[in-house]
């Protein structure tokens, strides 16, 4: 027959042992990464990210390259004096984009982005004004709009030296590509002593 106390005493042993042993075989399977909560948390950032576009993507003009074929006829010494002064005071980048080399007359003439918005001083088209055209104030400067078949031609009417942008038709706002440019016209051009009807100061 079995001693009393030696059966208490076995199941007290048995009541400490499973539980024991339960706790061991959890530590075990955790330490062993069976608990490991990457594997089921959120998405990674890279996933994220791929998944997802950002918010903050925005549409990127194509860099320019090389330099912009422009026209350099001789200027006479007053004009090219003017030009000069021009240029020098020119942005080294407009809304159209950063400015770019040209091929010939760097100091007459300019450019700025892609498409080229192009900049020539000191030449032009002819503007004669028939009392009829229009003619475009643009921040204390009289411009001449001509449309070209893929661009404008803006030509100042009211300076001593013409200076012509031309804007491609590329840019919804052509007005305002040129009144960028009206610092620097002001400063370095001087003005007509008798300007067009047109022209109201």
């Amino acid at each position: 027959m079995t001693d009393p106390t030696l059966r208490s005493a076995r199941r007290v042993a048995t009541l400490v042992a499973v539980p024991v042993a339960v706790l061991a075989g959890f530590g075990a399977f955790a330490a062993f990464g069976g608990f490991d909560r990457s594997s089921v948390s959120a998405p990674s950032a890279s996933a994220t990210s791929a998944s997802a576009p950002s918010a903050f993507a925005a549409p990127v003009r194509p860099a320019a390259a090389g330099a912009v074929a422009v026209a350099a006829p001789p200027l006479a010494a007053g004009t090219a004096a003017a030009c000069r002064a021009l240029l020098s005071r020119l942005p080294e980048a407009l809304g159209a984009g950063p400015r770019r080399p040209v091929t010939s007359g760097a100091e007459q003439n300019a450019a700025y982005g892609d498409p080229p918005v192009v900049l020539a001083c000191g030449f032009g088209p002819v503007t004669r004004l028939a009392p009829q055209d229009v003619v475009y104030q643009l921040s204390g400067v009289c411009w001449q709009a001509v449309e070209l078949p893929a661009e404008t031609a803006w030509t100042t009417v009211d300076r001593e030296v013409p200076v012509t942008v031309t804007v491609p038709r590329a840019y919804d706002e052509p007005g305002q590509v040129v009144t960028e440019l009206v610092p620097a016209v002001l400063a370095a051009v001087r003005p007509k002593t008798a300007v067009p009807s047109g022209c109201v100061r």
